[in-house]
């Protein structure tokens, strides 16, 4: 059944950091079951890979749109489809390239 399964690296652009976008990002992500991780990027945005059930992966791009109170989205943006994440979900430290 891997039609029913969906893997996206995504890229969310905005006022992102410093309002609490990665823990709930990974909160939000738990609570949908879903495996990957988040961290920042050294340009302001923050980087995301989702993986599960496909309208799970889904209802997270959506949320992501909006992300907490304190967010401004202003893009997010799929970078990549496909493969697969490790089991779980995690903050990764910031990524500095």
């Amino acid at each position: 059944m891997a039609d029913t399964q969906r893997t996206v690296t995504v890229r969310i652009e905005g006022r992102v950091q410093g309002v609490y976008y990665r823990a709930w990002t990974e909160q939000t992500a738990r609570s949908l079951g879903l495996d990957g991780w988040v961290r920042n990027r050294a340009d302001g945005s923050v980087e995301a890979v989702f993986s599960g059930p496909t309208d799970k992966v889904d209802a997270m791009l959506r949320a992501c749109a909006d992300g907490p109170p304190d967010a401004k989205v202003t893009r997010v943006m799929i970078a990549d489809e496909g493969g697969s994440a490790p089991s779980g979900f995690k903050v990764l430290a910031t990524d500095n390239w």
